[in-house]
């Protein structure tokens, strides 16, 4: 399964649907980018900034995360030019009906490019792109999280 970083984010933070995604998500062989490297200790330093995490939260968070990685429950995949290539392409695909950011075309091209089972996101515009270039996604209807 190929977890965009706001899932990964999910799994580390709590959020009103953490509990949801800790139960169908772990457990699956979890792949994404090297891209969430960044992208979700940046959430996580914004959830801090705007006090919705403390500092001894978001330290836990950022280990929990470090404990996913060397603990191989979460790997990652390498971004490269063929990746950067496919995200270009994705981007005029997807063009005007679906406004895809670069970070989410990203993903989009690496969950793609390394079929690892579905996207994990519940990201409008990533959900709507995938639908439109065929991958499939998990949950298929967010209706199911509760």
């Amino acid at each position: 399964m190929y977890l965009d970083s706001a899932i990964i984010v999910k799994l580390v933070v709590r959020e009103s649907d953490s509990v949801w995604f800790n139960q169908n998500v772990v457990g699956h062989r979890l792949w994404t980018s090297e891209l969430a490297l960044a992208e979700v200790r940046s959430a996580i330093h914004i959830k801090e900034r705007g006090g919705l995490v403390s500092v001894s939260e978001r330290r836990s968070a950022l280990a929990r995360f470090e404990a996913m990685l060397s603990g191989e429950l979460l790997n990652l995949l390498t971004l490269n030019s063929n990746v950067l290539q496919r995200a270009v392409a994705l981007l005029t695909t997807c063009h005007p009906e679906v406004g895809l950011r670069s970070l989410d075309a990203l993903h989009l091209a690496s969950a793609q490019l390394n079929p690892c089972g579905p996207l994990c996101t519940t990201d409008a515009k990533l959900r709507a792109a995938a639908a439109r270039v065929g991958v499939t996604k998990f949950p298929e209807d967010l209706a199911v999280i509760t």
